[in-house]
């Protein structure tokens, strides 16, 4: 078996591979525990490149041994991005575009991994709390494993989004408050019911594993070599931890050389991990939410602490740009790449351009930023920054007046 078990990132004390999130010595998070030795023995480039286009390609690096619930998540668009490139004065800018998952955003990679550790455990019901993203993705897969889904999120978000989880069959909560109201019912509600699967909660340690897949498919699609410099948005911090802690993988078990990537993070303006690491400060929750980015808006970000020491210790920084600048960069990459990202991938633009005008991007790097949704989740946002439509009458004469 691959998976030895878990350890908590905090005192290491081991526990067995079951349904658990938390140290009963510490209460730090717990993490999965693999056997190298095996990876090293089993895995290779060449079974890889042979593997399904999908995050599955990767099933050997992932916590879970049973037929996986696979709706075709990752291995999703690399862009060498020369447009925007080259209006930041970058020449190796390269985007992984998730807003082509199935359910159009980054979360398909997550939730494919924890729903398939849910039946291996043999779980009854799926859940999580959610700010849009994940809803949608864990209704859709709860439907491909037929099973029932309830999802919490706080009152007010998009609905879009709401909407996407609806149509696959989950009940879904509006909790009046932030995030962190839904996702402290939702962790009660995990602790009342033990056979059900809270992807973000009792499953954790297990979701949190599919994020690593974007690190192996950026190396993978760097001709297995490892960026300089990445750009990650920031709600948790998960992301950014397990993107860092994928590239480690590759390299202890020999598909890449080592490098020190530096690790650039990037939340909504004022948010506590960004803070953090301007202030040279501990990473300290808010409670006032203020910001039209619903998808990065977690107050009290669980893996803060670690992503915090990662930025850091990489010799990287952390950008909080403005709701405006989110907006004007998520038009700035629709007018240059052609691709419509939601506002988290607005977040990400805006600190790039913040990173490259302070001179923390130097114009050669390699530099790999993550796009993680699509623009049509969030366009509500949008709306009155966009020039309006020109109404004109049937004629020739009319429209060359528009022109002129």
């Amino acid at each position: 078996m691959k998976v030895i078990g878990l350890k908590c990132r905090i005192c290491g004390k081991e526990f067995p591979a079951e349904a658990l999130y938390t140290c009963d010595n510490c209460f730090g998070p717990l993490e999965v525990v693999y056997d190298w030795e095996w990876i090293k023995e089993n895995v290779s480039k060449e079974k890889i490149e042979k593997g399904p286009k999908t995050l599955w390609r990767y099933k050997d690096f992932l916590p879970v041994d049973a037929e996986p619930v696979d709706l075709g998540a990752g291995y999703t668009r690399f862009i060498k991005a020369e447009n925007l490139g080259e209006v930041l004065g970058l020449k190796n800018l390269y985007l992984i575009d998730d807003s082509t998952n199935p359910t159009y955003s980054f979360k398909d990679r997550v939730v494919s991994v924890a729903v398939t550790k849910a039946k291996e455990f043999g779980m009854k019901a799926l859940g999580c709390a959610s700010t849009g993203n994940l809803a949608g993705s864990l209704a859709a897969h709860a439907a491909k494993a037929k099973m029932p889904a309830y999802i919490f999120v706080p009152a007010g978000i998009e609905k879009n989004k709401i909407i996407q989880a609806l149509v696959h069959g989950a009940k879904v909560i509006e909790v009046e408050g932030t995030y962190d109201d839904a996702n402290r019912l939702a962790t009660e509600v995990a602790e009342e019911h033990p056979d059900w699967g809270f992807v973000n909660i009792n499953l954790r340690p297990y979701y949190a594993e599919g994020s690593k897949t974007l690190a192996y498919e950026t190396a993978e699609r760097l001709g297995w070599e490892l960026p300089d410099q990445v750009v990650v948005p920031m709600a948790s911090g998960a992301l950014l931890c397990a993107i860092h802690r994928g590239f480690k993988d590759l390299v202890r078990v020999g598909l890449v050389d080592e490098k020190d990537v530096i690790f650039n993070g990037c939340q909504p303006e004022g948010f506590p991990i960004v803070r953090a690491v301007k202030e040279g400060k501990p990473v300290t929750p808010i409670r006032e939410i203020k910001t039209i980015v619903h998808s990065l808006a977690i107050g009290n970000p669980a893996d803060g602490i670690f992503a915090k020491e990662i930025i850091e210790k990489s010799g990287g920084y952390a950008e909080d740009p403005s709701d405006l600048e989110v907006i004007e960069a998520v038009k700035l990459l629709a007018k240059t790449e052609g691709i419509f990202t939601e506002l988290a991938g607005g977040v990400t633009v805006a600190g790039l351009k913040r990173l490259v005008e302070d001179g923390r991007i130097d114009k050669s790097d390699v530099v790999v930023i993550y796009l993680t949704g699509n623009g049509l989740k969030t366009s509500e946002a949008l709306v009155d920054y966009l020039e309006t439509t020109v109404r004109i009458k049937p004629r020739l004469e009319e429209f060359e007046e528009v022109v002129a």
